[in-house]
């Protein structure tokens, strides 16, 4: 594992230079005299300097196939080194989402009337658009005052999350957009800390629930993991995590806007979501666990 490791990081350090940033939306000509289609405009498989597109919405970035790849390759295997790397964990989840993944959960809203109104409204979710204190008013059985209790307690804000530049489709960018801005949410009806161990529960959960493969990759950090948390996951959070996210119903489709008054309990039972157990809680056992056996050892 340590030699497939070190082989993988120089890997990385090859791709890295694609990483860079590519030019910025701005500096690409402008599509207001374009009377072509998004569909008509879909990148090619090489592009020169040239016959780069236009961009299908603000901040898009369109990418050939090849330079895709490279974007998927690298920022995966740097992503598994450093999971911290939000960034490129983020770029992952785009260019690997295409051309299945993105479309299967697209489609999955569609079928759904709340998904279908999401769509419609493109809502997003950011500090402002939730109105914070007032979560902080609604009674605690809320999932309004769940969530931003949560946020409180973890130290976690809604205005981090990126935003999406390599999904060609603009309905299914905003589709990407969603399922990251709604991340926080998941974390506040299961419990989940954001510990790395959490992460990679919820993220086991949203990968049996929506088959994003960036959520299925995260799951391989795993090997970077203490002994007893690898065990825990194997023994508590996995089963949970697979049980739940199937048997769930698609959490993309949940209009949180509209539910932050409703109770996080009811919520829950109508989502077939239930919480594990409290994992901050079993990590402050485990501590208070060895310090006695090694305050007796010293004895």
């Amino acid at each position: 594992m340590e030699v497939t490791l070190k082989r993988s990081a120089a890997l990385a350090r090859q791709i890295t230079p694609l990483l860079r940033p590519l030019r910025p939306v701005a500096t690409y000509p402008s599509n207001n005299n374009n009377n072509t289609t998004p569909q008509q405009r879909r990148p090619y498989s090489l592009f020169s300097s040239l016959t780069r597109p236009p961009p299908n919405y603000p901040g898009h970035v369109p990418l050939s196939f090849v330079e895709k790849t490279a974007l998927a390759i690298g920022s995966g295997l740097i992503s598994l080194k450093n999971p911290r790397r939000g960034d490129l964990i983020a770029t992952f989840a785009e260019t690997t989402s295409t051309p299945y993944f993105i479309y299967r959960l697209r489609d999955a809203m569609l079928s759904s009337p709340t998904g279908r109104r999401i769509l419609r409204d493109r809502p997003r979710i950011t500090s402002t658009s939730l109105n914070l204190p007032y979560l902080r008013s609604l009674p605690p059985n809320t999932v309004g005052h769940t969530y931003i209790s949560w946020l409180d307690r973890e130290g976690v804000s809604p205005d981090t999350r990126s935003p999406v530049r390599y999904i060609d489709d603009e309905e299914c960018a905003y589709v990407m957009q969603r399922y990251r801005e709604c991340h926080d949410f998941y974390h506040a009806l299961t419990g989940l800390p954001v510990v790395r161990e959490g992460e990679v529960a919820l993220k086991a959960f949203e990968f049996a629930n929506t088959l994003l493969p960036m959520t299925g990759l995260s799951v391989f950090s795993l090997v970077g993991m203490k002994k007893k948390e690898r065990e825990r996951f194997w023994g508590v959070y996995g089963p949970w995590a697979v049980r739940n996210g199937l048997r769930a119903k698609e959490v993309i489709n949940v209009y949180w806007e509209e539910v932050l008054e409703k109770d996080v309990g009811e919520l829950r039972k109508e989502l077939g979501v239930e919480v594990p157990a409290d994992l901050r809680e079993m990590r402050r056992r485990e501590r208070e666990e060895k310090k006695r056996r090694e305050a007796a050892a010293r004895g």
